[in-house]
């Protein structure tokens, strides 16, 4: 049978000997948890690509995993080591909003500092809290200790800003918010924005104009640029076998107009 469902993401890369040594003490402490790389490429430090990823991965996971999120650019400092529950999902983090993007679906988080240093390791990174805070509570966690026993229960946590569009009557506006591997350009805009939308409209984003709108990249050309809606229903821009960030010289932070005329 297997053990516990840990999950592990981080920005260390995949050949990194960090990630294998947080495998180890977690391992040290419960040797049946059954761990699950989601990624170790996140970009360096980049708590919003990280957000994202969240979001669009945790929530299909079963309730009983536990994720382990290790993007820390203030590791040393004084900020926090919290366990979230948000959603359905169970997360360690570091107190950097790196999780504030997960659906709350109705229930509001519940959040705990960690402060009970007996489940850390003894000795303690200034620089590697992965190995020395985060992998040693995941164990306990997936042994049954119970999440109230690590520390305190708090109310204030830092949250990440989310990229909000905006409408006028012939417009919305908003921004690239996720490059997938791709090259296609994911937006903050969602088809419920877009229902009052006259058949989609045109997508301007930078100096390209996209009035092509398909279901499926099936149906464009090879080459051809167009606008689809992504799997989590946001307005994307996509190069049908090609890579739309590429081509356009765009990215996250670019903005994006979906205008038509009235």
């Amino acid at each position: 049978m297997a053990g516990p469902i840990v999950t592990l993401t981080t920005d260390f890369g995949t050949a990194s000997p960090y990630v294998a040594a947080m495998k180890g003490v977690l391992l040290s402490v419960n040797p049946a948890a059954h761990l699950v790389d989601l990624t170790h490429d996140i970009p360096p430090q980049d708590l919003h690509h990280a957000a994202y990823f969240l979001a669009a991965a945790l929530p299909y996971f079963p309730e009983t995993a536990l994720h382990v999120v290790v993007v820390d650019p203030g590791v040393g400092t004084e900020r926090a080591v919290l366990f979230v529950e948000i959603g359905g999902c169970r997360l360690l983090v570091p107190d950097n909003g790196c999780w504030t993007h997960l659906p709350e679906r109705g229930r509001p988080p519940v959040v705990i500092r960690l402060e009970n240093k007996h489940f850390w390791r003894k000795d303690v990174s200034d620089t590697f809290h992965g190995r020395d805070i985060f992998a040693p509570v995941a164990g306990r966690l997936s042994l049954g200790v119970e999440p109230h026993l690590l520390g305190s229960f708090v109310t204030d946590w830092v949250r990440l800003a989310r990229s909000e569009p905006t409408g006028t009557a012939t417009s919305i506006r908003g921004h690239v918010v996720f490059v997938d591997h791709f090259g296609n350009l994911i937006t903050d805009i969602s088809r419920d924005r877009m229902k009052e939308v006259p058949p989609h409209g045109r997508v301007l984003l930078g100096a390209a104009q996209v009035t092509r709108w398909v279901r499926t990249y099936g149906e464009a050309a090879a080459g051809e640029l167009v606008a689809l809606f992504s799997s989590e229903g946001r307005v994307e821009v996509a190069v049908a076998g090609g890579n739309a960030a590429r081509r356009l010289g765009v990215g996250v932070g670019t903005e994006v107009v979906v205008g038509w005329d009235e």
